[in-house]
């Protein structure tokens, strides 16, 4: 799916976070959005999945209408809720209900590789443990876009690894947009965007 900015900008109050974004994103392409921390790139992807309304501007999808859009968007960001009651099995099996799953979900369980832990509950996790859990549920959904809010926060080297493994067997045909302004997280292969040249 290609997405289009059009003289995007966003305010609050007097103050602009950003203007004049224009830029074609092209399916299947890896775009990692860099800025320093508080210079809106969290803002942006909000804005580019639909969380968020533009100040100014627009945004069209090539196959889809804003209205229909949240069935071809997958999300992964640190201050996305998980449910704490739930188990690690039923999180997964409970978000699949509302995603298609791109693999059978037993297998997406096992390709966790924290399937030890599939019956403990979620409020018992470690931070690098629910990362993981919330990186599982974006990168194993049938989307046409993903956007990661910095992915690798709370991850050790063995999951910043299995970040990248997953990233890399995404399908060719999903864009995928990377807020962060750590180069470890996008891949080199990425085309990068400074919020900070559209103050």
């Amino acid at each position: 799916m290609k997405v289009t900015a059009h003289n995007l900008g966003k305010r609050f109050n007097r103050e602009w976070v950003f203007r004049n974004f224009n830029y074609e994103f092209a399916p299947g392409k890896t775009f990692a959005i860099t800025g320093s921390n508080g210079s809106g790139k969290s803002t942006l992807l909000q804005i580019l999945w639909g969380q968020m309304l533009p100040s100014e501007g627009q945004i069209n999808y090539s196959d889809r209408d804003a209205a229909t859009l949240y069935h071809s968007v997958g999300i992964a960001t640190p201050y996305m809720d998980l449910i704490d009651e739930f188990t690690f099995d039923e999180m997964i099996r409970f978000h699949f209900k509302f995603k298609k799953p791109r693999i059978p979900v037993e297998s997406i369980i096992e390709k966790t590789e924290l399937i030890s832990s599939r019956h403990k509950v979620i409020s018992t996790f470690s931070s690098g443990m629910r990362q993981r859990l919330k990186l599982t549920l974006a990168l194993y959904a049938e989307v046409d876009l993903l956007f990661l809010d910095e992915p690798c926060t709370n991850l050790d080297r063995p999951s910043i690894a299995w970040y990248h493994r997953n990233l890399e067997a995404l399908p060719p045909s999903v864009t995928v947009f990377i807020a962060s302004n750590q180069e470890h997280e996008y891949p080199a292969k990425s085309e990068i965007l400074n919020i900070l040249n559209y103050k």
